[in-house]
């Protein structure tokens, strides 16, 4: 039997991704709505509670354990700069004690697993959640700085979790900058959950292909999408992201879609129906499952209940090459896939004009007529004497990815100008310009 003491966690990390392919995961239900069934008044940071009510967090994590799941989430949502501000708290000490308080609650249900001859493997998830503001160009939080936030979140938690959740993020970008900040930062499993729309997009028109291609691209352990939606609503979006995910899913629904009356808000799943769709999620092929906004202990167990026995549905979808903006996919062989090539300088001279005179302007013009022409593909090449390659290429990125929807392919010889453009690009490019050779690719 593994301990779960804050010693073993790299230990539990490694079970954690063996279990993932085996048996299906339960995670936990809402946190917001327990605390707020216990005294959490509007307006009140959630994340204080941690600090304020320790033995409030604990039960309400030991309710979930005891419905069975296996996996809680530290009550970290909101803890990022911004959002603690003017907590009389420190964000390391609110993350510290959630932690402390999801230890606690572990220990607590191992202990009585044991006590009646049942082992049971819990794991504790550092829990992330959006920032609260928008990145630009929609917003005015540089990609950087969103890094930095996610970065500090990641930092407090050190390895003293099992592993990290990035959840209901509705712009892939800002995304990107919590999986860079979260792998960077720690040896961690990663876990990466979206929040759609009723149309199937997310609040910035990321699609579920685009989702899925991106996080895959970057290395997370496992997706998925939750909030948002109910059960009934996710399931043609989970359908798409089951067609093509070559990783474990993780669905959290809500308790179907929310009705406001005499102050109180109420969900349109029944506990029983909320099961019955965590057993077909299950039966099509998702691997971890958990409930988001209105679902309460009683809809995990009885989720937990009707799963029991089910394994893992082997999934068979074959390796393809996709490449995504920040809301389009684009799968190369299914079909002629057209390249925009005129925005290379070669043979050029307006072109070339235009970016040693930092005429960025023209360069979007080109762009977007390229895009109305047809291309499905944008190579981006600002290769000058003279020029700041590396600067120039980050510059032009980010200015068409402000207004045009197309994966980039990002074309230059130089693995510095490459490797800055990509950290900066919303989305996964193509790249151009290198050949297959062992110390090139390299």
């Amino acid at each position: 039997m593994l301990s779960n003491k804050i010693e073993t966690s790299s230990n539990a990390g490694e079970l954690l991704l063996t279990k993932l392919g085996q048996s299906p995961l339960i995670f936990d239900g809402a946190m917001g709505s327990q605390l707020q069934s216990r005294g959490l008044v509007p307006g009140e940071l959630p994340e204080a509670y941690n600090l304020t009510h320790p033995d409030t967090v604990i039960d309400i994590h030991r309710e979930y354990l005891a419905s069975g799941s296996s996996c809680i989430l530290t009550n970290t949502f909101g803890s990022n700069r911004y959002r603690v501000e003017e907590s009389p708290y420190s964000l390391k000490e609110i993350i510290t004690a959630a932690i402390s308080n999801g230890r606690s609650a572990i220990d607590l249900e191992v202990a009585r697993c044991r006590a009646d001859g049942i082992p049971k493997d819990c794991f504790l998830f550092l829990d992330i959640g959006p920032i609260g503001q928008l990145i630009e160009p929609m917003g005015t939080l540089s990609f950087e700085d969103a890094y930095e936030i996610f970065k500090e979140q990641v930092v407090c938690a050190g390895e003293q979790v099992d592993a990290i959740l990035i959840e209901t993020i509705s712009d892939l970008y800002e995304m990107k900058a919590a999986v860079l900040a979260a792998k960077e930062n720690s040896d961690l499993p990663v876990f990466a959950t979206m929040t759609f729309e009723a149309n199937g997009k997310t609040l910035t028109g990321t699609s579920p292909a685009a989702m899925v291609a991106f996080l895959e691209g970057i290395g997370v352990d496992a997706l998925g999408v939750n909030c948002s939606l109910g059960p009934k609503e996710i399931a043609p979006i989970l359908e798409e992201i089951l067609a093509i995910a070559r990783i474990p899913v993780l669905v959290q629904p809500n308790a179907g879609l929310p009705t406001y009356s005499g102050n109180k808000t109420t969900y349109n799943v029944t506990v029983d129906e909320f099961a019955s769709f965590i057993q077909t999620f299950i039966r099509a092929g998702v691997s971890a499952v958990g409930g988001c906004c209105g679902t309460t202990p009683e809809y995990i167990k009885s989720a937990s209940l009707l799963i029991a026995g089910e394994t893992v549905k082997t999934r068979f979808n074959p390796a393809r090459t996709r490449i995504t903006s920040g809301s389009q996919c684009v799968t190369l062989g299914d079909r002629v896939v057209v390249c925009g090539e005129r925005l290379n300088p070669t043979g050029k001279k307006k072109l070339k004009e235009a970016l040693l005179h930092q005429r960025y302007e023209e360069v979007l013009h080109e762009a977007i007529r390229q895009e109305q022409a047809g291309a499905d593909v944008l190579d981006v090449n600002v290769g000058l004497p003279g020029i700041n390659e590396a600067d120039v290429m980050v510059k032009v990125i980010r200015i068409i990815q402000e207004i045009i929807l197309l994966p980039l392919q990002i074309d230059s010889s130089s693995p510095d100008v490459l490797e800055k453009a990509c950290r900066i690009y919303n989305g996964k490019p193509l790249i151009n310009s290198v050949n297959g050779k062992k110390e090139v690719m390299e």
